[in-house]
């Protein structure tokens, strides 16, 4: 059915129609309104056989999803930035277990200094932690990428971390196609566990293991993400066709038929790439755009195979692993790996700085000459930044960075010592 809807409540909608048996909640900034939807949707029986647990932290969430989907149960969360952090040790456990929990994360920045607006370092924090991560472009991808991650999840038996960019996604009116009950159905069969708690046939989950096996164990966790490469595209043409629509998938490349400039991104931020795409083909400028859809795991040999006319490729990333730069690009480096293809990084949006056409068209042509420094800080205003290293090294009690930047730029009272 179409609708204008708020992304939030779109998701709280695509859930209700997968069948969560239980459902744990705890309210964080961008991602409450889905947990809400949720939670009146379960008031009035709309969820069906579901139980809703309002519980008093993002640990606790984690830690109740784990303990529920071990006994048998279809099982949701949501959370963002210092939710995702504070659940952390859960996190990993649930990707340990092999349990086949969906979970939402609305992108936030982490702090300090404290930012609720949008970027990616919240799962990127998370990249490792063994769950399977898919960043959705739109609300529809986010509706969408919700209801394949439960197939997913339950074929593998592995958890499914679904990424949508906070406020800019979650918060936005769009027209969205929110699925009937009956394709969701044709779609996601109801819930069969690989592995359950069940008095009949006891069983140890979470056992110690000593040397001798952890790396066996790590190893078949490894596995399950690899298997999801080939498992992934399968669900993704299986959902075109159930629902007549695609969706989803590893990677979508954009107009990248004789491209010498290819442009990578996850998110949100593709929707802009690929308006700016469109103008500088008008101009006759080669180059094109891939979204990365699945980022765990990470689609090397199909995004190398994507890349192999490309002269040069640029990585807009919302995210920066401090002392290293791009963490999308340092995957894509590995995807290249052998091959002379130069990787630009452009680092961009952190704290959910705007990422204007502007500034996309300036970056891609100093790229496109080979004249962009590695990495590159999207609209830095270094005047700020190299005031801010006199004053640390004139005074050594120079105040905190961030009061002191915001007193500089004039964006709170005060006076600098």
């Amino acid at each position: 059915m179409l609708k204008q809807v708020e992304g939030s409540q779109a998701v709280a909608e695509a859930i209700a129609l997968c069948r969560p048996e239980v459902i744990c909640a705890y309210p964080i900034t961008p991602q409450t309104h889905i947990v809400e939807g949720l939670s009146k949707l379960a008031r009035t029986g709309e969820l069906g056989n579901c139980q809703y647990i309002n519980v008093e932290s993002e640990f606790a969430a984690m830690s109740a999803c784990i303990g529920a989907s071990a006994a048998g149960a279809r099982t949701y969360t949501a959370t963002s930035s210092q939710g995702l952090l504070f659940m952390a040790e859960a996190v990993y456990n649930a990707a340990g277990l092999g349990l086949p929990i969906v979970m939402t994360v609305g992108n936030r920045a982490i702090g300090a200094p404290i930012n609720i607006w949008n970027d990616h370092s919240d799962s990127m924090a998370m990249a490792d932690a063994g769950w399977i991560q898919l960043h959705a472009e739109s609300n529809q991808e986010a509706v969408d990428l919700h209801i394949q991650a439960f197939r997913l999840a339950e074929q593998l038996s592995v958890p499914v971390m679904v990424c949508e960019d906070g406020f800019i996604l979650t918060h936005a009116y769009e027209r969205v196609d929110v699925p009937d009950p009956d394709q969701v159905d044709r779609y996601l069969p109801a819930f069969e566990p690989v592995q359950m708690l069940d008095p009949e046939e006891p069983i140890t989950m979470g056992a110690m293991v000593g040397p001798e096996a952890f790396m066996e164990v790590r190893y078949l966790a490894h596995h399950k993400q690899l298997q999801a490469i080939d498992v992934i595209p399968e669900l993704s043409a299986e959902f075109e066709t159930v629902f007549g629509r695609e969706s989803g998938g590893l990677i979508k490349p954009y107009r990248t038929e004789g491209a010498e400039t290819v442009v990578i991104a996850l998110g949100s931020v593709i929707g802009s790439i690929k308006d700016v795409v469109d103008e500088l083909r008008d101009d006759d400028v080669a180059i094109g755009a891939i979204k990365v859809v699945s980022f765990r795991p990470f689609p090397l040999a199909q995004l190398r195979d994507a890349l192999a006319d490309a002269e040069r490729v640029v990585v807009v990333e919302k995210d920066l692993a401090l002392g290293l730069g791009g963490i999308v690009a340092s995957n894509v480096r590995m995807a290249l790996r052998g091959l002379r293809t130069p990787v630009y990084t452009v680092i961009a949006g952190l704290g959910g700085r705007p990422i204007t056409k502007q500034s996309l068209h300036r970056v891609f042509a100093q790229a496109g000459a080979d004249e962009i420094d590695d990495p590159h800080f999207l609209d830095l205003d270094l005047a700020v930044v190299d005031r801010e290293l006199a004053r640390a090294r004139e005074k050594r009690r120079s105040g905190p960075i961030a009061e002191n930047i915001l007193r500089d730029m004039g964006l709170v009272g005060g006076k600098l010592g």
